[in-house]
């Protein structure tokens, strides 16, 4: 993709938690605004954010603000980014990702042609290799379709770390919340945007580099947090059956879902309060993949 000049109406929200060596690589790279929220690093994270804040005040680019809340908010720091933006348009990025030269610029474009857009996906390309992340073919061959009124195919997900979105959207349907805290919690989002009748597209020439950080759980133990929180979004959105039926097959399966359910647990009376009745049209999205074995 060609370079372009930084848009005006995108800010990039990047949390961050112990990742200095991280953000000293993927800082730099972002164009126009950035706001970096600490998730209460230790690492001397804060201070790499400081420095770029500085070589960018220095160099008239755009502006970097430091949002500091003092403790690990999880995903929800992303939220108060998001509030502290003033761009109609929001782009995230972990500590670890950026987006490719040009790409937040063709995003605006998008959106701009697009109005019930509210959420578009970019194709990832992860670690040196620049390999295809698999979940972008995923969101290519969505077997719903594409609406004809949005850039690409319809979409039931996203990557956080490759997404752009429309804050009015987003902070409409509360954007992430802290029931699931972190790790698969762009599932709830996508529900709400959807049964609030908003738009969500798989957009190729969005581009987005992930260069996962060395510092990382292992994967067994992301496997359960994301079973975990997979549990906790189906007791606040799906319903009830399902999310009751789920539950039962996981304790009885044994092994990381017995695992996922127990670490549940203690969470579905909050994910009860948070509850909403279930969207006609995630529900119908959902038996398709379920019928197609996805």
């Amino acid at each position: 993709m060609s370079a372009a000049a930084p848009p005006e109406d995108v800010t990039v929200v990047v949390a961050t938690r112990d990742r200095a060596e991280d953000l000293s690589r993927t800082l730099p790279r972002h164009e126009g605004p950035v706001v970096v929220v600490d998730n209460g690093s230790g690492d001397g994270s804060v201070d790499v954010v400081r420095v770029e804040a500085r070589r960018r005040e220095q160099r008239a680019l755009p502006p970097l603000r430091l949002l500091q809340p003092g403790r690990n908010l999880g995903a929800t720091a992303r939220n108060l980014g998001v509030r502290a933006a003033r761009t109609p348009l929001v782009a995230f990025a972990d500590d670890d990702s950026w987006w490719e030269p040009g790409a937040l610029a063709r995003a605006s474009e998008v959106f701009a042609a697009h109005p019930r857009l509210a959420l578009l996906a970019g194709r990832t390309l992860v670690g040196p290799e620049e390999e295809l992340d698999p979940i972008c073919a995923d969101m290519a061959s969505a077997p719903w379709g594409r609406s004809p009124d949005l850039p690409g195919p319809d979409v039931l997900g996203f990557l956080a770390c490759a997404a752009v979105v429309r804050r009015e959207a987003f902070l409409a349907v509360g954007g992430f919340d802290d029931v699931v805290f972190f790790a698969g919690e762009e599932e709830r989002v996508t529900y709400d945007l959807v049964a609030a009748g908003w738009g969500l597209a798989y957009v190729e020439d969005v581009v987005a580099h992930h260069h996962p950080s060395v510092s990382r759980s292992p994967a067994h133990v992301r496997r359960e947090l994301l079973g975990r929180n997979e549990l906790l979004t189906a007791w606040m959105r799906r319903p009830l059956p399902v999310a009751a039926a789920t539950t039962a097959r996981w304790l009885a399966e044994g092994g990381e879902h017995r695992r996922s359910v127990l670490a549940a647990a203690p969470r579905v009376p909050r994910a009860l309060r948070a509850r909403r009745r279930p969207a006609a049209e995630v529900e119908r999205r959902l038996r398709v993949l379920a019928e197609r074995g996805a």
